[in-house]
């Protein structure tokens, strides 16, 4: 009888191993081989899948933030108002603290990226695009209950920004949620006067 479960392909593969090992090991700790042996594939097949390691990045870094726009996607689908869907952006990254990781949470996978990347880079801009992103999100849930302020908007935005990126500094470094958790009161409490 012929194997009917379809196997994945190698660029998922690829691309599952890299995900796995970025985060464990950080990208400059984690070579081509490393890759390639974990996603058990020829090394060819990540030169036909990705132009280079650079670009193996860059796609890395394009999952990771469609992963949490994912997360965020599901929990702000059952948010009832402006206020829960600003909660629900916290609520995501508590659901990224708590995935069970090989070696642990460490820690905003995109910022870690960054972190190792040159002032300037492709992945360095992807990053911001998407901490961008998330500020944007507050914005326009925060836009719904301060309508006719928009500077007042742009600042809450940005400070609730701000106490969510120090919360995930905080997990990372403490490799728990406790302080996505505390974050999300915090904000909780700030929307309760709004």
């Amino acid at each position: 009888m012929p194997d009917t479960v379809a196997k994945s392909s190698a660029h998922d593969r690829l691309m599952q191993a890299a995900m796995i090992l970025f985060y464990n090991h950080g990208i400059g700790g984690t070579g081509i081989d490393a890759i390639v042996e974990r996603a058990g594939v020829a090394k060819k097949s990540l030169y036909n899948n990705f132009a280079s390691k650079a670009d193996l990045v860059n796609q890395y870094l394009e999952a990771r933030h469609a992963e949490w726009l994912a997360l965020y996607d599901a929990r702000v689908s059952t948010a009832a108002d402006p206020k829960e869907g600003i909660l629900a952006v916290f609520d995501a990254y508590q659901d990224h603290a708590e995935f069970a990781y090989e070696r642990g949470f460490r820690g905003c996978g995109l910022l870690n990226a960054a972190a190792e990347l040159e002032a300037g880079d492709v992945g360095r801009v992807a990053v911001r695009r998407h901490k961008e992103q998330v500020e944007s999100i507050l914005a326009r849930h925060l836009s719904e209950l301060v309508p006719d302020d928009a500077g007042r908007v742009a600042s809450l935005a940005a400070h609730i920004a701000f106490l969510l990126e120090g919360a995930m500094a905080r997990a990372g470094l403490e490799g728990s949620s406790a302080r996505i958790v505390t974050a999300r009161a915090i904000v909780a409490d700030m929307l309760k006067a709004l």
